[in-house]
């Protein structure tokens, strides 16, 4: 099935457009550019290439187990699904041909989809590159669209849920998960309390992640509808900053803020090192060592495209049960015999 947008073919369309962005503005990153999508590209394909790539999946492993639990929720059979930044099949892996009759996994980097599972047999699977923030699909196409751990890398986040909720069709399902709120602040605050005593100032070493309240209002403006929204907090220890640094990057989850320092000064990585153990540091219960915690914070969402046939809220005043006598709601419930609904 081929639902992906047409490109455009009129020269004279191309010519204007090309006149109008004059290079300066073409040059100039708009107030939404916060990531440096080129050097997130390489950083996954770095990652991806390594021999030891898989050793480093277990969050994106356990997450992508988490969401797919969520997708088993839903008591349908989607025709057309895609699986936006698919990673190395963390959600696909688990899909099957009673959940999916076909599946597209989508990634920015190619060496992630060939290294990527497919679902179980049956399933009708196809991979191509794409930018989460230029979905390539018409409009009403899709059924579901997953998305796990990705979107904390992109720009434009209320554009993103608006090109989502368009390729999806009527009452189609957006299931997501992403990095958000306090995730990585042990390791934020140490760096930035090291920067100001080692360099004199902060420097953005880790990136920023949107806060939990403000999701649900983007996805809301952007019309879904049904929403759900419910966080979860991994707590992961490791022996010291360095190995939790080292993981990152083979997660291929390195800095890419467009204002980031090139370089780490040795002295306030050992100084930073340091600040955190002594902040954060404890003892395991079980080995009796001890290590740093490290907490990541996922934003698991859930949202309808709006369509007819889905459950409507009553009339405002139409409750039969006023709240104060919930203690009482058996009582109440057998002397009215039937509830209306």
């Amino acid at each position: 099935m081929n639902i992906l947008k047409k490109s455009i073919t009129n020269e004279k369309l191309k010519l204007f457009i090309r006149q109008f962005a004059t290079l300066k503005n073409a040059n100039k990153p708009s107030p939404m550019t916060v990531f440096d999508r080129k050097a997130k590209v390489f950083q996954k394909q770095r990652a991806a290439i390594a021999e030891d790539s898989s050793v480093y999946e277990y969050i994106k492993e356990e997450i992508g187990y988490r969401l797919s639990d969520r997708l088993f929720d839903i008591k349908r059979q989607f025709n057309l699904v895609v699986d936006l930044g698919c990673g190395y099949g963390h959600v696909s892996k688990h899909i099957s041909i009673d959940n999916v009759k076909e599946l597209i996994m989508c990634d920015i980097c190619q060496e992630i989809l060939n290294k990527s599972k497919n679902p179980e047999p049956g399933v009708k699977v196809s991979k191509i590159v794409v930018d989460e923030e230029k979905l390539p699909f018409e409009n009403d196409s899709i059924d579901l669209i997953i998305s796990c751990l990705n979107l904390h890398w992109v720009n434009n986040l209320p554009s993103t849920f608006l090109q989502i909720k368009n390729c999806l069709k009527n009452d189609g399902v957006f299931l997501g998960a992403m990095l958000a709120g306090d995730t990585l602040y042990e390791l934020r605050s140490s760096l930035q309390l090291a920067g100001i005593e080692r360099d004199g100032g902060v420097a953005p070493r880790i990136s920023p992640f949107v806060r939990l309240r403000d999701v649900g209002a983007l996805m809301q403006n952007a019309g879904f509808s049904m929403l759900t929204l419910d966080t979860d907090e991994l707590i992961i220890r490791y022996p010291s900053m360095f190995e939790l640094m080292w993981d990152l990057k083979g997660m291929g989850e390195n800095n890419a803020v467009l204002q980031r320092p090139l370089r780490l000064n040795k002295n306030t990585m050992f100084s930073a090192a340091a600040i955190y153990d002594k902040l954060y540091g404890n003892q395991d219960n079980d080995s009796d060592t001890k290590g740093i915690p490290a907490t990541f914070q996922v934003l698991y969402m859930i949202g309808w495209k709006p369509d007819p046939s889905q459950p409507k809220p009553l009339s405002r005043g139409s409750g039969q049960i006023s709240i104060k006598d919930i203690g009482e709601l058996d009582k109440i419930v057998k002397n009215l015999g039937k509830i209306e609904t």
